[in-house]
């Protein structure tokens, strides 16, 4: 979901949430429940409609469970490549690690002017109030979602909202104050697509800085064999990774999150994947195929 929520027909219960070591037998890492309950429930069907980096390691430990090590090495796409996610309300702003700074006019504290200069001590331009002296510093947002696995398809939404008015994405939207990443990527999922899903690990993490976005987005399963649209959706289905509609996706991200899963699952192997989404020079936001995806890590 990437405006404000309005809630439509669904109703969220209990939320609770187990966590599972990780096992050596190739188990997942993570598993996150979820409960809930959701009015017009829909059966499913069963038809199915670079840039070089220099490996490094990692140590990656979960609750219940015992350091492992984590092997990152350097990867390249060789498809078609696509920008920036042009959805939610930091699009059009440019942040300051693209070397702009959003013109902020007021302070949100005192209200009163700001001046545009660089702080004693730092290296970018802020907003700085002229009359409580306050710093506005502005962070980037972060979007999570799921990528839900069913009998070797994945369920997509279609989008009734603009941005990117139907078109196809993963169930995903920006993460609320006071939940962790999986509680939002839960919320999320029941919001748009009216489906209960567990958690089973993290799949993705890409950074978009142009648009101060970064997508952490989890492989998922489904809990119950039912789904719906929710109010920001118009159709939820599921897709063969054949049938994924790669032109008909809401943003580059879900175009780049698509492609390295079937990628994975073609392989027989999944990965957790982390990548640098840079839009190329003198595209529109709009043209999700004109994209870089630089430093690419894999485990």
């Amino acid at each position: 979901m990437l405006k404000t929520r309005q809630i439509l027909g669904c109703s969220s219960g209990l939320v609770s949430h187990r966590w599972k070591p990780y096992s050596s037998t190739g188990s997942r890492q993570v598993s996150f429940i979820s409960i809930s309950t959701c009015s017009k429930p829909l059966l499913l069907s069963s038809s199915s409609s670079s840039s070089t980096i220099l490996p490094t390691t990692t140590t990656l430990l979960l609750p219940g469970s015992s350091p492992r090590r984590t092997r990152f090495g350097a990867f390249s796409m060789s498809s078609a490549h696509s920008g920036p996610n042009p959805g939610g309300p930091s699009s059009s702003v440019a942040v300051q690690s693209a070397g702009n700074v959003r013109k902020i006019n007021f302070c949100q504290w005192c209200g009163g002017p700001t001046k545009h200069e660089i702080p004693d001590g730092e290296e970018k331009i802020r907003a700085i109030c002229t009359v409580c002296d306050k710093i506005a510093y502005e962070n980037p947002k972060m979007v999570v979602g799921c990528l839900i696995e069913h009998d070797n398809m994945v369920l997509l939404c279609k989008r009734k909202i603009q941005p990117s008015y139907g078109l196809w994405t993963l169930p995903a939207g920006y993460m609320e104050i006071g939940e962790s990443a999986t509680e939002g990527a839960i919320r999320e999922t029941w919001e748009e697509a009216c489906a209960e899903v567990e958690v089973l690990s993290p799949f993705a993490q890409l950074d978009i800085p142009l648009i101060g976005q970064t997508y952490v987005i989890f492989l998922a399963r489904l809990k119950k064999p039912h789904f719906s649209p929710g109010p920001e959706s118009s159709e939820c289905r599921l897709f063969a990774l054949d049938d994924i509609p790669f032109d008909s996706l809401a943003f580059s991200s879900m175009v780049v999150t698509l492609k390295l899963y079937a990628e994975d699952a073609k392989a027989g192997q999944l990965k957790f994947h982390y990548g640098i989404i840079n839009k190329k020079p003198g595209t529109s936001p709009s043209d999700i195929h004109a994209y870089t995806l630089d430093y690419h890590l894999q485990s």
